[in-house]
């Protein structure tokens, strides 16, 4: 009777399982499906998953329109460059939280989590106003309105996208190390700097690649924010953001000309795969460790 029950539970644990897999990869099979066929097989009603005709004309298309190459190297420089500082900032300031009493600590981390609740759409105007006018008031000022110091200098003070879970993380992380380990290093000589460095930045690896990871797919993927700074600066997310109009000032020569989605789908579906792909490669080679950094920084439960 009992085996009976779990050959049951199992087969329903499958079919549960297979479904929710089919609706998480269907956008993804759907795209692949797209960007390798013609455009005239989108019209086949004959055709559904397996194109009848492939092609890596609309892969080529679509890397011209998009400027892949100009726009890959702006979207690293700019957003992993501003990952990799986010999380240094956010490490130094989570363990502030998990390891020192000081004034104020309790006000502070009250504004670490205002940070993870508040939108960014409510600060963007006042963010706006403090770039454009950077500097002190009657001495001098800059306007630094399209460079990317505007998405620098947040990353580097711990105020980038998402930066108060990124710290909440560090914090939970460094909380759950032995103080033992900070015992031992002070009492070889080390002081709260370079105990930080050797001692609980090589512990911290897995909590290190697991924030690194958030930040480079939320500023991978962000487009309101670069917008709200930037005009010229082309970054993945604000390219196909504007996908609509720059296929078709790229295959009709006028941007003006509103197309339908129908007439430009491969093209669409061919820019979102090539955006998500360095992301998708990136987790394929990393999923275990982030897995690992997951369970041991507490988010698992």
């Amino acid at each position: 009777m009992a085996k009976g029950k779990e050959r049951v539970w199992g087969f329903f644990r499958f079919v549960i399982l297979a479904g929710v897999g089919f609706v998480v990869l269907y956008p993804l099979i759907y795209m692949v499906s797209c960007a390798f066929r013609e455009r005239i097989d989108m019209t086949d009603p004959t055709v559904m998953w397996i194109p009848r005709h492939y092609t890596l004309d609309i892969i080529k298309e679509t890397w011209r329109a998009m400027e892949m190459g100009k726009t890959l190297r702006t979207t690293l420089i700019l957003n992993v460059g501003c990952s990799l500082v986010q999380v240094v900032s956010c490490a130094v300031t989570g363990y502030g939280f998990a390891r020192f009493n000081f004034r104020g600590k309790k006000l502070l981390f009250g504004i670490v989590i205002m940070m993870i609740l508040v939108p960014p759409q409510l600060i963007s105007l006042p963010m706006y106003t403090q770039f454009r006018f950077f500097g002190i008031k009657g001495v001098f000022s800059v306007n630094l309105i399209d460079s990317m110091l505007t998405m620098y200098l947040p990353a580097m003070t711990a105020n980038g996208i998402r930066s108060g879970l990124m710290i909440l993380i560090f914090r939970q992380f460094f909380k759950g190390l032995p103080r033992e380990l900070e015992d031992a290093a002070c009492i070889d000589g080390c002081g709260p700097l370079m105990t930080f460095v050797r001692v609980m930045v090589p512990n911290a690896a897995s909590a290190f690649l697991t924030v690194f990871l958030f930040s480079v797919v939320w500023y991978w993927n962000d487009y309101y924010v670069s917008t709200s700074f930037f005009t010229n600066t082309q970054t993945v997310a604000t390219v196909l953001y504007d996908l609509d109009t720059i296929l078709s000032r790229a295959l009709y020569g006028n941007a003006n000309i509103k197309a339908s989605a129908r007439e430009l789908i491969v093209w669409k579906e061919a820019g979102c795969l090539m955006s998500i792909l360095p992301i998708l490669i990136m987790y394929i080679f990393l999923q275990k460790h982030f897995t690992e950094g997951i369970e041991r920084s507490g988010l698992a439960t």
